[in-house]
Order: structure tokens, then sequence, then C-alpha cells
């Protein structure tokens, strides 16, 4: 009888701490974070191909693109 409870004792703490970090895993993948680099990283493509003749602002729009995908990278490192 009380190797069943410890039997069931031990399951019980396994699933807990599978469910621990099966949750911990889902909480670090940043479903918004990666959404927002795949548009960062879109919108940068499109700036790069763009005419390049727009008084200086498409070249800052590229400069600002790629300190925001470095920002959402930093952000899911932290995350992490």
């Amino acid at each position: 009888m009380k190797t069943t409870k410890t039997g069931i004792i031990v399951t019980s703490a396994s699933a807990i701490l599978a469910l621990g970090v099966m949750i911990g895993q889902a909480m670090a993948y940043q479903e918004h974070m990666h959404a927002a680099l795949d548009a960062l990283r879109t919108a940068k493509s499109e700036l790069e191909v763009a005419e390049h003749n727009k008084g200086g602002h498409r070249a800052e729009a590229l400069r600002l693109t790629n300190a925001a995908i470095r920002q959402v990278e930093e952000g899911i490192e932290h995350a992490e």
C-alpha cells in the first residue's frame, strides 16, 4: 500500500514538473515579438529596394528599422 502511495506521489510530482517546464517554454516563445520581428524584416527589405531619392527619409527609416530589429531581438533574448 505504501509503495502505491509513493508511486502516485512521484508520478504526480513528475507530471507537475513536466507541466511547469512546458509552460515555461510556451511563455518563452514571444509570439507577438516574433511577428513584429518578421514585419520589421519585411519593412527593411522593402526600404532596401525602394528608390534612393527620398530626401534622406528612406535612409533614416532604414536606420531606425535596423535599430528596431536589434531592440526586438534583444527583447526576445532577454525573455529567454
